[in-house]
């Protein structure tokens, strides 16, 4: 059977040490602390109420973040963060090119994570390459066995952190040490195990290639003014071996060392341009600079640059001028918008989140039948109300109609009793049954406004809805 396609050879990236494989190493131990370490924040929010910071509470239908408590009724504010987080990447992306990729993506946190267990248990990029080409031995299979050990209990460690989100932490934890977990538990644990071993252990450049649609429409975002990862190839051109003392008279800086491209994640040469596969991580930066240093030129030969700083300082060079010092253009029309809309649905969620109440109220009038004609000549229609008690204190409320002048209002607790106030449990819906009574006026549908007046605070909650009369 022909071959049609060639097999993809493995990375083995070098180990690098520098400015931005510091950064990476920082954002990877913060992010990582944040992850494992957020289901154990505790929050007092009161009695009765759960006391996780952040947690995601699918029995009681809530979210809680710190003190923001949402409710399925406040769908649109997860819309929101949502559509903040998408335009937040696309912001960072017209500024600072893939930024995300190569410092924040659980993608790559994960696979920096896997490669250095690989690296400290197999050795560096040499010693990985002759382990894997050489023959089965004791030491080979006992190195690649530590290694898929250490990879599994990473896997089985972030999937448990990952059901801590959804779950009381401390007492997940206890259940965790004794076995004894629901198997749904069990079921998220081992896939989510499985899933971060293979995609950091095996996939890894792999994701970021074939599977996330980020790298392929990320163009769409950038502009001559982004910041991404340059080669100087007015410097570097043309490039060749160089030895000790030889003249740099007539070629360029760049020794075709490769070592930019063997350390590289993603396996690409920088000298060829932007690559959809670069993911801005620096780390060709800082093996460049490490290579200029001992062959005694400057550095930056392949640095962070916009395209527009690079024709202006090519263009420079040519006409034998000093080349401008580069700048960044941080407010651009693109950026503008970005900002724009981030603020604006930023100060809607603020704004619905600090003015929203703590009770909501829904009226659902009954339709079978629409009216029901007394003895006595009155009109009475039926509703169905459901009545949501934010706080974490049981309430009791009082009812009006506004709209009408109603003779009686009866309310009806769960088997038709009646009540004199609607009693709602803290952190519960009441459902309730309202017969409202009236002297027949005019015909058709009347626009009415149910009004819930807490007894304790005062405060109102209101409901638009409509009287039938014949």
């Amino acid at each position: 059977m022909a071959q049609l396609f060639e097999k993809a050879e493995k990375i083995y990236p070098r180990r690098v040490s520098g400015t931005f494989r510091n950064l990476k190493w920082a954002a990877m131990i913060v992010l990582l602390g944040i992850y494992y370490g957020a289901p154990w924040l505790r929050y007092d929010r009161g009695p009765h109420v759960p006391n996780q910071a952040i947690f995601v509470d699918l029995a009681g239908q809530r979210g809680y973040f710190f003190g923001i408590e949402i409710w399925p009724q406040e769908v649109y504010l997860l819309v929101g963060l949502l559509i903040l987080a998408a335009i937040g990447l696309f912001f960072a992306t017209s500024l600072l090119g893939r930024a995300w990729c190569g410092y924040a993506c659980p993608q790559t946190v994960w696979t920096d994570l896997f490669v250095w267990v690989e690296r400290f248990v197999q050795g560096d990029r040499n010693a990985r390459k002759r382990l894997d080409d050489g023959p089965w031995t004791l030491e080979k299979i006992g190195k690649k066995t530590l290694t898929h050990a250490i990879w599994l209990v990473i896997g089985a460690l972030t999937g448990g952190a990952w059901v801590f989100y959804f779950n009381d932490a401390p007492t997940l934890a206890e259940g965790l040490v004794h076995l004894d977990l629901p198997a749904s538990v069990w079921s998220w644990i081992v896939a989510l195990t499985l899933s971060t071993y293979f995609m950091a252990g095996f996939a890894r450049e792999n994701i970021c290639k074939y599977v996330c649609p980020y790298a392929r429409f990320q163009s769409a975002m950038f502009d001559r003014d982004t910041l991404i990862i340059s080669y100087a190839h007015e410097r570097g051109e043309p490039r060749g071996k160089h030895k000790r003392g030889d003249s740099w008279e007539g070629r360029g800086h760049c020794i075709d060392c490769d070592s930019c491209v063997v350390v590289c994640p993603m396996g690409i040469d920088i000298r060829n341009g932007l690559q959809f596969d670069c993911i801005s991580c620096g780390l060709c930066i800082d093996a460049c600079n490490t290579v200029m240093e001992k062959v005694m030129l400057p550095r930056g030969l392949i640095h962070y640059d916009t395209e527009n700083n690079q024709e202006q300082r090519f263009g420079a060079l040519r006409a034998g001028q000093l080349p401008p010092k580069g700048r960044m253009r941080w407010i651009r029309p693109r950026t503008v918008f970005y900002a724009a809309i981030m603020s604006l649905v930023g100060a809607l969620m603020l704004g619905a989140i600090l003015l929203r109440s703590e009770t909501d109220v829904n009226v659902i009038h009954n339709r079978s039948p629409q009216y029901v004609r007394l003895s006595s000549g009155d009109i009475r229609n039926n509703y169905q109300l459901k009545v949501l008690n934010k706080t974490h204190f049981d309430r009791s409320y009082d009812i009006a109609v506004d709209g009408l002048r109603p003779k009686n209002i009866e309310m009806l607790a769960a088997g038709d009793v009646k009540v004199s106030a609607m009693a709602v449990p803290a952190n519960t819906v009441g459902e309730f049954r309202v017969q409202v009574i009236t002297a027949p006026v005019g015909a058709g549908r009347t626009p009415v406004t149910f009004r819930l007046i807490d007894r304790s605070t005062g405060k109102v909650a209101k409901h638009a809805s409509y009287f039938v009369q014949p």
